[in-house]
């Protein structure tokens, strides 16, 4: 089809859809079954059973299988199906934690995928864009990436860059007129938009006219990305330390087997041992486990409102010692609401706050009669107009679709009676020259019914009042002279006092027929009407982060587009800036403008605020607090915000507000757009890295406590105080259930008193490798005293002496991991506060006593019942590696 050639009414005939209703749900459903969802195809995706067989891939199951098949032939039958069954166990294991990590990761893409404003059933509404259809109607803005390819019907200023497609990085104008020409290139059609470009600037209507493999994106699909998988730099350093500790087990395990051989005892049963040994000591799941913790954090943070879309990004948030964070929406509720009108010298009240219709709302000295106050009716009817919110009314309570600010406007012509929609049969918009944060102005070209034409301009009062020739006062159009400048600052200062946000309204009569051009030309020699000032009430949960983030070591720096005294106000409520405290500033972008990176540096650890700011600054900011060795978070929602996004340490998008853009360009989206979920964020960035180092923690410690006692007892002339099926078996109940409870451990008390972790931490730092080798080394002892106790008490019974040695090494390595959920002390935490832990280590347990009780499972794995006063034996030494180290009740004081 040739959409370009087509006019508007064609398009809509061809596709079978209404502009100004849109699709039915019927339609949609009908044509999803013909034309299929708005996705490119991938590649296949592994299957369950291949991902079941890659389980057994790893080199050391493969000698392990290569084990099981001599047992076989040497006539070791119980041996070989043993630890045949012990390796599809593992292997199940590791398939369970390997699907559900895939599972994850999708729902992880299917939250971040882009959506797209679609008008369905005569409502516009948000949808995903995977379920956009030909003939949908979409509406497009500025930071949008197109969902779908779209013959444009409607263009407001807009230009969308098109470099995904045609390798021109300089964005398209975009208009609706049709094209004659049959071929023309895909960079000169410009009443058409494809699917994963990016609106750069400007609005615009588009009729959908392919989707998914149809478009032209889908074209060249061979050319899309598929998900990468990438190593998170704590995985990259386990990988490395991995690959040295399995030359250091291999080494020990060489050097077991070799002074075994040589004291006598069979080759068969050290060869078997000593790959039994190899398999449990080597770590080589390490970066394999940092994923499940990772991908178990992160389906935390989701339940918390943090998508995590990196997964470095979960690290980094422990390090993080700045938040740059917008004020609007984030730090405050987003629900921007008038509260006084201001002009010519006379101000009004708007009572009530939220989106609440209810009761009288405007007051001066006595409750206003609104038709009587011309200079107010005009007001709020150009504020409705100068206007791309939309709301709808249900009782009392309004529903906002746009710009909270924008919003505000309409409510508030609303509670004086002015609906947009009876405004707009009095008035046509004829075009519109959108905002953008250069400006910081938004203008219309507005006709009213008698034929006349104005320009009517919202903005910042500094910018706007600047571009005004006249003023209205008292009712007339009056120069603006000197003291009537004195006073519409004053009163701009006085609204920003009481921590209010002004917006002013300007206009204009057009007399020429030939319309502005530009919005330089339609901006200029306008005439002043009044002020506007509103508030976004903060956020309640807000003033507590801060003060969390503060004594974490963590800085918050708000960054707002707003006056200064507004900023100042709103920080000094959240508790960003302290009453007294003299050393903490606020900059304005003026300052920011005048300054160098350098110079900002130098100055930047004493500013609390920036206010009067522009994207552009944002990335000065960052680089400023960066190179004073800052780990910076930065929030943004704007096109212009993803590269200062881009270079933060931790970059953070709005997931209501923000556009797909600066999405995109983000490590972490908050779903709430609350500034108290980057808080939740980071103290859960903090927990899991811990619980990293307590995964690392514990299976080293019982690694090294493992190959000890089969060193220690070759070395002592002993015999074997463990068979290889009981190392296998160790290896499997206490490095499985209790070492993934660990991944789940709740965050300590303390973690949000602590300083920032420096990013270049080592794995090893804060003792955490005296605290493995002195665990692991008393572990590798108490097992041996256990065997050499009972081996001595009755040489002739070994299986005895190893049972109590297996029973002994299980125990202490499961009461072991109590310990290894604090950093202080194992008294420090209430063993059972993670109950995921209690249970493994309850099943755990339950599964060594059935080893060793069981009938049918003893001669498989060579033990005999335990007398009871043994138990005692058993019980004393396992206790001794946790709590002769790790119960210090000095350590715990001086923590």
């Amino acid at each position: 089809m040739k959409f370009h050639q087509m006019n508007q009414e064609e398009v809509e005939k061809t596709l079978h859809t209404n502009i100004t209703t849109g699709l039915t749900r019927k339609d949609v459903h009908k044509k999803r079954e013909k034309f299929g969802w708005n996705e490119l195809s991938e590649g296949e995706r592994q299957s369950a059973i291949l991902l079941f067989f890659s389980q057994f891939k790893d080199f050391m199951v493969l000698v392990l299988l290569a084990a099981t098949l001599i047992s076989g032939l040497l006539g070791e039958y119980l041996d070989a199906v043993a630890i045949m069954v012990i390796v599809l166990i593992n292997g199940f294991l590791g398939f369970i934690q390997e699907n559900k990590a895939e599972k994850s990761l999708q729902a992880l893409k299917n939250l971040s995928a882009p959506q797209v404003t679609v008008l369905r059933d005569g409502d516009w509404q948000k949808i995903n864009s995977k379920e956009v259809v030909p003939g949908d109607i979409i509406r497009i803005t500025s930071g949008d990436r197109v969902g779908a390819d779209m013959r444009i019907v409607a263009a407001n200023n807009l230009e969308i860059e098109e470099s995904a497609l045609t390798g021109e990085s300089i964005p398209a104008p975009k208009f609706t007129e049709p094209i004659t020409e049959t071929n023309p290139p895909l960079g000169d059609l410009a009443n058409m938009a494809f699917k994963g470009t990016l609106v750069t600037r400007g609005n615009g209507v588009g009729i959908v006219t392919a989707t998914g493999m149809a478009t032209v994106m889908g074209s060249i699909a061979g050319m899309i990305q598929t998900a990468d998988s990438v190593m998170t730099p704590l995985q990259r350093r386990l990988d490395q330390l991995g690959k040295i500790l399995i030359t250091v087990a291999l080494v020990l395990t060489l050097l077991v087997v070799m002074t075994g051989i040589i004291h006598g005892h069979d080759v068969y049963t050290m060869f078997l041992a000593g790959v039994s040994l190899a398999v449990a000591a080597i770590p080589e799941g390490l970066p394999a486990i940092v994923t499940i913790a990772l991908s178990l954090g992160v389906q935390r943070m989701i339940r918390k409102n943090a998508l995590v879309r990196k997964l470095p990004a979960v690290e980094t948030l422990g390090c993080a010692s700045v938040i740059c964070s917008d004020k609007t929406g984030t730090m405050t509720q987003n629900k921007m609401t008038v509260t006084k009108i201001w002009s010519g010298g006379k101000s009004w009240d708007v009572t009530g706050t939220g989106y609440v219709l209810k009761g009288d709302f405007f007051e001066h000295d006595h409750k206003v009669d609104v038709l009587q106050e011309k200079t107010l009716q005009q007001l709020l009817t150009f504020g409705a107009l100068c206007n791309n919110a939309a709301v709808s009314v249900t009782g009392n309570e309004v529903q906002l679709d746009g710009d909270p600010t924008e919003g505000a406007l309409l409510i508030a012509a609303l509670k004086a009676g002015y609906k947009k929609d009876a405004l707009l049969k009095e008035f046509s918009i004829e075009k519109e020259y959108p905002f953008d944060s250069d400006r910081k102005m938004m203008s219309v070209l507005v006709k009213d019914g008698s034929g006349r034409r104005f320009i009517v301009s919202k903005g910042a009062p500094d910018v706007l009042v600047k571009k005004c020739q006249m003023a209205l006062w008292n009712g007339e159009q009056r120069p603006i002279n000197e003291t009537m400048q004195k006073e519409v600052d004053e009163a701009v200062e006085g609204l920003a006092a009481q921590a209010l946000r002004t917006i002013a309204i300007g206009c204009k009569e057009l007399h020429a027929a030939k319309m502005p051009e530009t919005a330089q030309e339609a901006e200029s020699r306008l005439t002043f009407i009044g002020l506007f000032g509103m508030i976004d009430p903060p956020r309640p949960e807000v003033k507590t982060a801060v003060e969390e983030c503060r004594q974490a070591g963590i800085k918050t720096i708000m960054i707002t587009g707003d006056h200064v005294i507004t900023a100042r106000a709103i920080a000094r409520q959240l508790g960003i800036l302290e009453t007294g405290k003299g050393s903490e500033k606020v900059m304005d972008g003026q300052m920011l403008n005048d300054m160098s990176v350098p110079e900002l540096e130098a100055v930047v650890e004493d500013v609390a605020v920036f206010a009067r700011v522009s994207p552009e600054h944002k990335l000065k900011i960052v680089k400023a607090l960066q190179n004073r060795g800052h780990v910076v978070a930065m929030t943004g929602d704007g096109v212009n915000d993803a590269p200062a996004i881009k270079a933060a340490d931790i970059g953070i998008a709005m997931g209501i507000t923000g556009t797909d853009v600066s999405k995109e360009a983000s490590s972490l989206i908050l779903l709430d757009d609350n500034f108290a979920t980057i808080k939740a964020a980071i103290k859960e960035g903090r927990n899991i890295y811990e619980n990293i180092r307590k995964f690392i923690r514990y299976l080293l410690a019982s690694n090294v406590g493992e190959i000890l006692v089969m060193l220690f007892a070759m070395l002592l002339y002993l015999p074997l105080p463990l068979v290889p099926i009981q190392i296998l078996w160790v290896n499997l109940v206490t490095d499985g259930l209790p070492a993934m409870a660990l991944g789940l451990d709740q965050p300590e008390e303390n973690v949000m008193q602590r300083k920032p972790r420096h990013p270049k931490e080592g794995v090893f730092a804060r003792k955490l490798g005296w605290k493995i080798i002195s665990r692991g080394f008393l572990i590798g002892v108490v097992t041996l005293m256990a065997f050499i106790i009972v081996y001595r008490r009755d040489p002739a019974d070994l299986a005895y002496a190893q049972t109590i040695a297996f029973t002994t090494l299980v125990l202490a390595q499961l009461i072991h991991v109590f310990d290894c959920r604090s950093e202080i002390s194992v008294f420090s935490r209430n063993p059972f506060e993670n109950k995921y832990l209690v249970w493994a280590v309850i099943s755990s347990a339950l599964l060594t006593v059935a080893v060793i009780y069981v009938p049918v499972l003893q001669p498989i794995f060579h033990t005999v019942p335990i007398l009871p006063a043994d138990w005692l034996l058993v019980l004393g030494l396992s206790c001794i590696p946790t709590f002769l180290l790790g119960g210090s009740f000095f350590s715990r004081k001086n923590k």
